[in-house]
């Protein structure tokens, strides 16, 4: 037994000194991968479809299924790596859609102009010319045949036959200055060995036709659009044709209107049809400023809660700080390792989890100061090992709710938000590691040393400290007013939904659908003036509002690229350069199911968590846990509503990481009852949950306070973008801390005493622990209290 203890201090050193040395060496030969919200660009979320039937195959359908979905992502692919953007990133998600992912690319209407399209390209005989416009789209069902505009001749239109050829049969496509013929830019085709025979044929018969006749021409069709329809030079044999499979595409081409055809027909056709369901464009500005604002903020906010904890908990404090430092390092190679995106939610979830990192060391040292005061005698090693074994379990499932929120996140949101859960989760587990194993190893250490057995004080376990000492000479009787302080809960509930009936939510575009621009202008441009300018532009209707520094937001149902520029340029004329920071574009069927979504995650969340705690704890002690929570789900919610913040996908994650702080916070009180009936089971219910509630109070203050400082920190530091996020969280901290003590305890208490639970062997193996040796007379006994309610 004795080897056991002596080597498992060895083996906590070992594995601590392993992850760190892993973590140091991810640290310096990689790098993170940023989001195009901090590094500026333009994403796409592109929607396939079931294809229409083609003119010149009636017969075929596609289906948008993920087979079909994966060629399209190959062509687009070649059209993207075509367009010359460094680093790009295409993927499937789920199984209709691709997110495309364009670093750098500041104006998103070339992008999504060419990756966009079908690119349907198909050759055509010419058979006449008329002056009369088609009806509807020109085509005829019953040969494929159609009448499009002449792009040589304006108010001509050429009557086509059915395809000859599709953008199937062409093997490359080039653009190229004609420097012999001064043609301008051309695109040169090259057709495949089996298509090359049909560009023959077709060829030949126009050479075949009249000089000057419509017959002479062959028209090729981009998109139901005449893009050439070049006449047969006299050198072209009749019934030969061209032959060898090439040909050349003329058309008073721009270099860049040839390279995008080049690389529009190289693609191929789309297999199905696509849709923009989502666009977002961020400046590169703004992801450098974002950086610097939160990396600001974060080392402010680090600064003030080390400085805090130090001062709180002495020399455990300072190991806590420096197992908070390299908490930083493996929560990063561990980012990095994965290959996760960092976005800006994601940073702000990297500083957040901080904050549980905080929380265990906290959890430990109180306990720890207990362990000290009630030991007969004064060694200080027994104190602490007991301190990190009693504080397991509550670390353990107030960590595990955390996580459950952070999972949903992954699962249910999209974009940066769903980085925002990743990052929250490897931060939970980097903070279990880095306080129950590095800041042990150090604490243990340091313990050990001579200097500090003789100077105990400088621990920080041997003081009672200020709030406890306060706690022990007023003994407040709080769990006895429960109904009081249950009746203020109810009245911030009932405050909280008369702002969301009365004032109502504020929807993001993401929940709504819409588009939402940010412009930055060089000259102050008044928010009334911008509104007329809006509106004159042909948006009566938008919502134009002061954003950030002198910024200017519009948001819009919907908005093309073409007039987004258009009230740019609007923009310009009082307002000097204006650039767009800020991008936003979500379709209507991506809103209704980004808002089910969230609604779902919501719903999950909840159950989940009352799931758990109905297996960790006694179900009245979950049903309460999770009434506090909903309590202050609806509190920040109502908040928001009063205040007229927007509710978006950023403040779900902020709402979701609520709920597993509530819950975080009203675990450990819970696991302090449920102890303290292990060791008496005969104790009063109310005197139990009041001393835990207690006992828990500094703990509780000292974990808020380090939250508070570096949510403050993002709050004032974290730019615009981070504001409406970190005063959720900072309400939810605050909010979420009361309703533990005022609402999840009273309501416990409230339950078991209306519902006492019956001789049932699950809930006294459950809450009592058993033992050996123990009678089923006297395990009967020891399950009930003085009201027959097991806790």
């Amino acid at each position: 037994m004795s080897q056991t203890k002596s080597r498992a201090p060895l083996w906590r050193a070992l594995f601590a000194l392993a992850v760190i040395a892993a973590s140091l060496a991810i640290a310096l030969t990689q790098s993170a991968r940023l989001g195009l919200d901090l590094r500026g660009g333009t994403q796409i979320v592109l929607e396939t479809k079931d294809s229409a039937d083609r003119p010149d195959r009636p017969d075929r359908k596609i289906k948008a299924d993920p087979r079909s979905t994966d060629r399209a992502l190959e062509v687009l692919r070649q059209r993207v790596d075509a367009l010359g953007v460094s680093e790009p990133s295409l993927s499937r998600s789920g199984d209709n859609r691709i997110i495309v992912e364009l670093p750098g690319v500041q104006d998103p209407r070339e992008a999504a102009d060419v990756i966009g399209r079908t690119a349907q390209l198909t050759i055509h005989p010419v058979s006449g010319v008329t002056d009369r416009a088609p009806a509807g789209d020109g085509r005829s069902a019953a040969d494929g045949s159609r009448t499009l505009p002449d792009p040589d001749q304006k108010g001509a239109y050429l009557r086509l036959g059915a395809s000859a050829l599709t953008g199937d049969g062409v093997k490359d496509a080039e653009a190229a200055f004609d420097q012999q013929g001064m043609a301008g830019w051309t695109v040169g085709l090259t057709f495949r060995d089996d298509a090359s025979g049909d560009w023959a044929r077709v060829t030949g018969d126009a050479a075949c036709a009249a000089q000057g006749s419509p017959e002479r021409r062959v028209a090729i069709v981009l998109d139901d659009k005449v893009i050439s329809a070049p006449g047969m030079n006299p050198e072209v044999p009749c019934d030969t044709g061209i032959t060898g499979g090439d040909t050349r595409i003329t058309g008073g081409f721009s270099q860049e209107q040839a390279r995008d055809l080049a690389a529009l027909v190289k693609g191929g056709a789309l297999p199905v049809p696509v849709d923009v369901v989502e666009q977002r464009t961020v400046g590169a500005t703004l992801g450098a400023d974002a950086i610097a604002a939160s990396t600001q903020a974060a080392l402010i906010g680090l600064a003030l809660t080390a400085l805090f904890i130090m001062v709180v908990y002495r020399l455990l404090g300072a190991l806590a700080t420096l197992a908070l430092a390299l908490y930083g390092l493996i929560s990063y190679a561990a980012l990095v390792a994965l290959g996760a995106t960092l976005t800006l939610p994601g940073l702000a979830g990297f500083v957040l989890a901080i904050g549980m990192a905080v929380d265990a060391n906290v959890l430990v040292f109180e306990r720890a100061r207990e362990e000290y005061i009630g030991a007969r005698t004064k060694s200080l090693d027994k104190p602490l090992a007991r301190g990190f074994g009693k504080a397991w379990s509550a670390v353990i499932d107030s960590n595990i709710t955390t996580l459950l929120a952070a999972g949903l996140l992954f699962f249910f949101a999209t974009g940066p938000v769903k980085g925002f859960g990743v990052t929250l989760s490897i931060g939970v587990v980097a903070s279990m590691v880095s306080a129950l194993v590095i800041t042990r190893v150090l604490a243990e250490f340091a313990l050990r040393r001579r200097s500090v057995r003789k100077r105990p004080g400088i621990t920080g376990i041997t003081s009672t400290g200020r709030v406890r000492a306060w706690l022990a000479r007023r003994d407040p009787q709080i769990v006895r007013h429960r109904r009081r302080w249950l009746g203020v809960s109810a009245l911030l509930v009932v405050v909280a939904t008369a702002g969301i009936v009365l004032r109502g939510l504020v929807f993001g575009v993401e929940f709504t659908g819409g588009r939402l621009v940010e412009y930055s202008t060089s000259r102050t441009v008044d928010v009334d003036t911008a509104r007329t300018i809006v509106a004159d532009a042909g948006f009566p209707r938008a919502v134009v509002q002061e954003s950030g520094d002198d910024d200017i937001s519009v948001r819009t149902g919907e908005l093309t690229d073409d007039e987004q520029h258009a009230i740019k340029r609007a923009l310009e004329k009082p307002g000097g350069e204006v650039t767009v920071e800020r991008d936003e574009m979500i379709g209507p069927s991506l809103g209704d199911e980004l808002r089910t979504k969230a609604l779902i995650a919501l719903g999950i969340a909840v159950a989940a968590q009352l799931i758990y705690l109905s297996v960790r704890f006694r179900w009245t002690f979950a049903a309460a846990a999770v009434s506090a929570m909903v309590h202050d789900v609806l509190v920040v919610v109502g908040l928001f509503a009063w205040l007229g913040k927007p509710v978006d996908s950023v403040f779900l994650a902020a709402l979701l990481t609520v709920i597993g702080y509530s819950v975080n916070d009203t675990v450990v009180v819970f696991d302090r009852v449920r102890e303290a009936r292990r060791r008496d089971p005969r104790m009063d219910l109310e005197r139990t949950a009041n001393r835990a509630v207690l006992q828990t109070l500094p703990r509780t203050v000292n974990t808020g306070m380090g939250a508070l400082f570096i949510l403050a920190a993002l709050a004032v530091l974290g730019g615009d973008s981070l504001a409406d996020f970190s005063l959720a969280l900072i309400a939810g901290v605050v909010i979420g801390t009361v309703s533990t003590v005022f609402t999840a305890v009273p309501t416990a208490v409230t339950l078991e005493r209306r519902r006492p639970a019956r001789e049932r062997r699950r809930d006294r193996g459950r809450f009592t622990g058993g033992g050996k040796g123990q009678s089923p007379l006297d395990a009967r006994r020891a399950a009930r209290d003085d009201t027959g309610a097991v806790v």
